[in-house]
């Protein structure tokens, strides 16, 4: 089959390399890079980084506004869809991307993949909740990272073709630790702090960092942890941080975005993780680090439940609390699955007819057509 992948932020950059190679065995993937996320510093090093191909089309949208970066990108994925006629097209995650990639694919009917559907915060002030419930309804087929995620999706109604695989995510730690644990020894003595003796800390969602007030006060709450924190500063973040004239203290590293490979030998050595990113959440949890979410809600409630993460909003007292008295126990299931979903995924998709969204819609054809081979293929 040829099968068009869409990306264009760093989450997806690094939940596309595992299934790029599995699909890239039996299958040609067309790999589309909307341009979402254009720095340097949060494209080229990732592809880098992961050894992923170059992307065949660059369409290069940049920073817009929602609406005319997702129109953008709908116009010009159009094009390349048009162009390349795959079997299908394959979205991740929850950005402005994977609502354009959805969108586009739908109106040319052409078979739309979700990987990673079926993420709730039930938080609609999100935009990347929007982006979620937009995807999971034109989608097809849908890959769970999660069992939760296959329950939302029953719960609004969506039950066929959803498949519990794990987390692509997880695949990629697994795959790129080692090489990532070699160069932790360097980076941490470029950055003046020792393993386990420093806090990680990202902020990044535009609900923090277009809000003054919360970005103020996130920042106060870093500033009053008596503890070294190294803050990977996004470009949106260093530029509403310069644009409200806030400061952070001296015992915190503020430096430019890392790549993938620093970023996990980071988050490995952290005594604790500060974000409101989903990703680093999890990765935090793959790695058995402690996390304090800055947000209300999210969209991984079985790591809060669990008891590896904690909700801290961007209150700085409760920050504050957080980091002295936030201790982890009990161990952490495999929520997650085992680090071989996009294995799973190839699988199943190996047994998808040509244009089979047309097939799935009607019924006991395409459905009936993988179920016989959903329970190897899906986790137990």
């Amino acid at each position: 089959m040829k099968i068009v992948s869409i990306v264009g932020a760093r989450p997806e950059f690094i939940q596309a390399a595992p299934v790029s190679f599995a699909l890239r065995r039996t299958h040609r993937e067309v790999l589309v890079h909307t341009g979402q996320h254009y720095d340097d510093s949060m494209s080229r090093v990732f592809f880098e980084d992961l050894e992923l191909p170059a992307p065949d089309y660059h369409l290069g949208v940049g920073s817009r506004s929602h609406a005319r970066q997702t129109g953008e990108m709908m116009i010009r994925l159009e094009e390349v869809l048009r162009k390349e006629r795959p079997d299908m097209a394959i979205v991740r995650g929850d950005t402005n991307s994977t609502l354009a990639g959805a969108l586009a694919a739908a109106k040319l009917q052409i078979p739309l993949v979700h990987i990673e559907a079926g993420e709730r915060s039930f938080n609609k002030f999100m935009p990347e909740e929007i982006n979620r419930l937009v995807a999971d309804r034109l989608a097809d087929l849908h890959f769970c990272i999660t069992r939760l995620a296959v329950r939302h999706l029953a719960r609004e109604g969506i039950t066929e073709g959803v498949f519990f695989v794990g987390d692509v995510m997880l695949d990629a730690v697994r795959i790129y630790l080692p090489r990532a644990m070699e160069r932790a020894p360097a980076l941490l003595e470029r950055l003046g702090v020792e393993s386990g003796r420093y806090l990680l800390a990202t902020v990044h969602r535009a609900g923090n960092t277009d809000d003054p007030r919360r970005l103020a006060g996130i920042l106060a709450g870093f500033n009053s942890i008596p503890e070294p924190i190294v803050f990977p500063v996004h470009p949106r973040t260093r530029q509403a941080i310069a644009r409200y004239g806030l400061q952070t203290a001296p015992h915190i590293r503020a430096v430019e975005p890392v790549g993938y490979l620093d970023m996990l030998a980071l988050e490995a050595h952290a005594r604790m993780i500060l974000t409101d990113s989903g990703g680093v959440q999890r990765e935090a949890y793959f790695l058995g680090v402690p996390c304090l979410t800055l947000r209300e809600e999210t969209e991984l409630m079985e790591t809060v439940e669990i008891g590896w993460n904690r909700l801290v909003g961007t209150d700085p007292r409760r920050i504050l609390e957080g980091r002295h008295f936030f201790r982890p126990a009990g161990p952490r299931p495999p929520l997650f699955g085992d680090g071989h979903a996009a294995e799973r995924i190839a699988a199943i998709l190996e047994q998808a007819p040509p244009r089979f969204g047309q097939h799935y819609r009607r019924p006991g054809s395409f459905v009936a057509l993988i179920r016989a081979t959903a329970e190897q293929i899906s986790l137990p």
